[in-house]
């Protein structure tokens, strides 16, 4: 049952995201695509209900419920980024909205270590739900499994921390493009 409704939760996100850019671009009514937008964040809440809720009859844990709070977890940290990234393709695609560039070298590498950050957040937030969860039960027989997830977000924040390192040693270089820098046909003497 809890994949179930974090299935569909990831499924109302996304559409909540998508319907509140569609009303937003395509409708012409920010104030609907707002509402919808907004809406978003709510399923996280749901789904922690549905979570409580399940425990509350008297089930036992399983990976599912971990999987809930690691859910819970990246969704109220990248989410708004998520969101972000997406009103920027409907804004480009419907509204006549630059294209975002893309970061290099340091300021990419900096970004990394903001996801670092952004990603132990997450982490540490989905840590919270579970101790939080194992408390409230107080059966450590019926929270078993989710124990295990604690070693699941630290490889999480490990392979974070490792990318974000890796473009410490070696930087994202700028890729030169036709459409961003050099006008596309012209001869190449034109262009220097």
């Amino acid at each position: 049952m809890v994949l179930a409704v974090i299935i569909a939760c990831e499924i109302g996100f996304w559409v909540a995201v998508l319907g509140g850019l569609a009303a937003r671009y395509l409708l012409g009514s920010r104030h609907v695509g707002t509402a919808l937008l907004v809406c978003a964040p709510l399923i996280d809440v749901v789904l922690l209900g549905a979570v409580t809720a399940h425990l509350a009859t008297g089930a036992t844990a399983s990976w599912h419920h971990g999987l809930a709070a690691l859910y819970i977890g990246f969704s109220v940290t990248y989410g708004h980024r998520m969101i972000a990234w997406a009103d920027d393709r409907f804004s480009r695609r419907f509204a006549g909205g630059s294209l975002p560039v893309k970061p290099t070298g340091a300021q990419y590498t900096k970004q990394c270590w903001t996801d670092v950050i952004r990603t132990m957040v997450a982490a540490i937030i989905a840590a919270g739900i579970i101790a939080a969860i194992t408390w409230w039960i107080g059966n450590s027989a019926r929270t078993e499994a989710l124990t295990g997830w604690y070693g699941v977000l630290g490889i999480i924040v490990a392979i974070e921390l490792i990318w974000a390192a890796s473009f410490s040693i070696w930087p994202r270089k700028s890729v030169e493009s036709p459409a961003r820098g050099k006008s596309a046909g012209q001869p190449a003497e034109a262009r220097e």
